[in-house]
């Protein structure tokens, strides 16, 4: 079996490590732990950095621990953060944390020898009290190292500077691996590069308070190749969640990826051999390469990793079928077989029927104005039922009408929307 660091390395997922020993660490089996903040009830696909980090450190042999923040959850951690989070409520939190729980459990191995251990930090931190918190811990901290970190530093040269609760965040997480470490055997921690700081910090003070050596490995942030960061989109979050975004979307979330960011994001978010992707990569820069190849295969994968086969299946499907221009004869059965996938609307049928395909389009919302819809008609960009729509003048009728029951309407490539007509009277 492989070194751990080797295979991320590879892949791009180093960017820090406290210790050039790491690789002797790690030849044998550790616990290595990860914190996720309860900020929602789902994680986004900027998490499955981490997820994959440590899906990756148990199929080379160790156990992945993670911890979802209960505790820290409640203070909000400020790295990379230009205000303070609000402080959620106690059952806020726990719908957010049994989330989280669910969004990994789609993706570690739960069934074998190395299963990965689930904690709560506020199970350890629900009966300190404040005085034993500050004698224990507070103490090994100095002001001057915990000001200089850059998450602090940012913070206090704004306009909106840095609450005491936000500055002691980092000592609740130092805590956390000295816990750890202590209680679970765990010996490396594992975190996105703005956590350099808390991580050190947790280092630093298990090694103070037991004289051990243990590791933290840090992973560049998931960014486009603009600098932007991956896991948002102009719509909002890119959840792992299917209740929060359904498969179908983030399929298409992912086959729409530039070319400059697929061959990073195939090392990143998938389990792809290495030499896979790099055939991919060469590919990509031959003549009779055909366009979004490897963005449909990264789709397939994270998709599958993510939601399981039978969703990926659905959302190939749907993105057959929504395909404006294809030659997929549509029906009620194979949409309704998609609904849930797609965006859609029930509107009453005298506002579908006897209306204009212009005046349809602007009362679904599918484009804020008349003259946005008629330019894209003219240019080819608007398909009724898969259909190009010509005729700016274009009346629905009922011909027009899947089975009586629905119409497919497509501004665009990304813009879909299924719309149900309301029961006759």
């Amino acid at each position: 079996m492989r070194n751990v660091i080797d295979v991320l390395e590879e892949r791009g997922f180093i960017d820090n490590m406290t210790s050039e020993d790491a690789r002797a660490l790690l030849e044998k089996s550790q616990r290595i732990y990860c914190g996720f903040d309860p900020t929602s009830d789902s994680l986004h696909l900027g998490n499955m950095v981490a997820i994959m980090g440590l899906a990756w450190f148990q199929k080379c042999g160790h156990t992945p621990v993670a911890i979802v923040g209960g505790a820290t959850g409640m203070i909000g951690d400020p790295s990379g953060k230009s205000h303070e989070r609000q402080l959620l409520d106690e059952t806020a939190l726990q719908k957010n944390l049994e989330g989280i729980t669910q969004n990994l459990k789609q993706v570690l191995d739960f069934e074998c020898d190395n299963s990965p251990i689930i904690l709560n930090n506020y199970d350890w931190f629900k009966e300190f009290s404040f005085i034993d918190f500050l004698r224990k811990v507070g103490k090994h901290f100095r002001v001057g190292p915990m000001l200089a970190k850059d998450s602090v530093k940012t913070r206090l040269n704004s306009e909106e500077g840095m609450s005491f609760t936000e500055f002691t965040y980092q000592l609740l997480q130092g805590y956390d691996f000295l816990y750890l470490n202590e209680n679970h055997g765990v010996s490396a921690q594992l975190g996105g590069s703005d956590q350099w700081g808390n991580i050190t910090a947790g280092a630093e003070l298990t090694r103070k308070l037991t004289g051990k050596s243990v590791l933290g490995i840090t992973f560049p942030l998931l960014t486009k190749s603009d600098g932007q960061k991956f896991g948002k989109s102009e719509k909002g979050a890119i959840w792992l969640s299917p209740i929060k975004l359904s498969p179908y979307e983030f399929y298409q979330h992912l086959v729409r990826v530039a070319d400059a960011d697929v061959i990073k994001l195939m090392k990143m978010l998938t389990f792809l051999d290495i030499e896979e992707i790099n055939s991919f990569e060469q590919m990509m820069s031959t003549p009779d390469y055909q366009p979004n190849t490897a963005q449909k295969k990264l789709a397939e994968e994270v998709t599958r990793i993510v939601h399981g086969k039978e969703a990926l299946e659905r959302a190939k499907k749907a993105t057959l079928a929504a395909a404006p221009g294809s030659d997929t004869v549509l029906d009620a059965d194979s949409l309704e077989a998609i609904a849930n996938d797609i965006p859609s609307k029930t509107l009453e049928r005298e506002d579908i029927l006897n209306t204009s395909i212009i005046d349809l389009i602007i009362n679904i919302g599918l484009q804020p104005s008349k003259g946005a819809v008629r330019r894209l008609i003219q240019n080819g960009g608007v398909y009724l039922n898969n259909q190009k729509v010509t005729d700016i003048n274009l009346i629905i009728s009922e011909n027009d009408v899947i089975d009586g029951k629905m119409l497919l309407i497509a501004t665009g490539k990304k813009n879909k929307m299924l719309v149900r007509l309301g029961s006759k009277n």
